[in-house]
């Protein structure tokens, strides 16, 4: 599965590259998701692979905090470009004519940029609060990686700081992205029941239609993860969770967004023509 993640995003990528015909926002902000998906992948499954086939368990601590970073910094970064994807469909479907100037190439660029920023703060905020926490010299997380909140779990400090941290971890990665995705959808479905012709009411729902499967499969996921967490007393169930999170999910991106858009088809067509 890891392979086809990788495979299958890097396809989106090079196709969107060398297809001038996608050189547009929708498919910029896709190609930036697909390479955020690769990392987000890599950051865990590499490692997991490796230690099964050594059978070790072992990760020192400066390895568990590299990890923990990069898990960061790749979901944080998936959550937002989602979200900037959203207000690109908001704009394409509600502001047809201005389209073009409100999404032009050095707005699109300062999105991406703001979004790479926002979750290196969010990161290196997270890992800092970390480091400021007490752990035995030897420590068991019932993972297949060093999930942030199984190791907060596992402190010896006090419990209203690990709170304190996934609270607002959670409120900058999720909260605040899933409104931003929320107040777009709201005024696109706005928007498209008030077009008279069913006809048009499917081509303005066709734009977005791959973007919301995409949300709904990262959102839903990512609440399943939390919830086994949270609810959940088998650290078996939690780590079966967010395998599917952290593999699945970037994993049907690609499926998704080429089985649904004739453009990608096409491009992908005529790449492994050239190849």
């Amino acid at each position: 599965m890891y392979l086809i993640t990788v495979l299958g995003n890097l396809l989106i990528i090079l196709a969107v590259t060398s297809d001038p015909h996608l050189h547009t926002p929708m498919y910029f902000f896709l190609s930036i998701l697909s390479l955020a998906d690769i990392g987000f992948t890599s950051t865990t499954v590499p490692k997991m692979l490796v230690d099964t086939r050594s059978h070790s368990r072992v990760i020192y601590s400066n390895g568990c905090l590299t990890q923990m970073s990069f898990y960061m910094l790749f979901g944080c970064l998936d959550s937002l470009l989602l979200t900037v994807m959203a207000y690109d469909c908001f704009v394409a479907i509600c502001h047809p004519l201005h389209y073009k100037v409100m999404m032009d190439p050095r707005r699109c660029g300062s999105l991406v940029v703001v979004s790479v920023v926002i979750s290196l703060l969010v990161s290196q905020l997270h890992n800092s609060m970390v480091l400021q926490l007490t752990f035995f010299r030897s420590v068991a997380i019932s993972h297949f990686f060093c999930n942030p909140s199984q190791l907060l779990s596992v402190a010896c400090s006090d419990p209203f700081t690990d709170d304190l941290v996934m609270y607002f971890v959670g409120a900058m990665s999720g909260f605040l992205p899933i409104s931003g995705v929320l107040f777009s959808y709201s005024r696109i479905v706005s928007s498209i029941l008030s077009v008279s012709s069913p006809g048009g009411r499917w081509k303005a729902f066709s734009t977005c239609g791959s973007h919301l499967c995409v949300v709904c499969l990262f959102y839903g996921r990512g609440l399943g993860v939390y919830l086994s967490s949270a609810v959940s007393v088998s650290p078996r169930m939690g780590a079966v969770a967010s395998v599917a999170y952290t593999v699945v999910t970037p994993m049907l991106n690609p499926f998704i967004y080429s089985l649904r858009n004739r453009d990608i088809k096409r491009a992908i067509g005529r790449l492994l023509r050239k190849v």
